[in-house]
């Protein structure tokens, strides 16, 4: 063979993305159930005898609040979710290859981005 392509990580290789994911998973869940438990908290701090006015902004306040609170959990939720997906590609040993590409995807990448599934070449064909 003139070329020696790798065609997959080695299960050492494997094993070592896996740590990271499960460490990043594990934080991810922890902050998941911050933010849950953030948006639903029912917020009255004891302010039920402060000025109507007070009491209209804060409201609003705290809808808005509510609703960043809700919007980061959904984001948080998926990032769960595709690092277990990460994690059923590590158990396939398919982790790693970029989907558009075949071609494995760099280390750095993956170490920063675990879940990822393109390639930087695959994702500059994007643009």
């Amino acid at each position: 063979m003139a070329e020696d392509i790798k065609v997959r990580y080695s299960d050492a290789d494997l094993a070592m993305f896996k740590e990271i994911i499960v460490e990043k998973m594990e934080k991810a869940q922890k902050d998941l159930e911050l933010l849950r438990s953030a948006y639903k908290n029912d917020g009255n701090n004891g302010t039920d005898d402060t000025s109507p006015t007070f009491k209209a902004f804060e409201e609003g306040s705290e809808t808005m609040s509510k609703e960043a609170n809700t919007q980061l959990a959904i984001r948080q939720e998926k990032f769960v979710r595709d690092l277990k997906n990460a994690l059923l590609r590590i158990e396939n040993k398919t982790y790693g290859i970029c989907r558009v590409t075949g071609k494995l995807i760099n280390p750095d990448r993956l170490k920063l981005v675990p879940h990822a599934t393109l390639s930087i070449e695959a994702k500059n064909m994007q643009s």
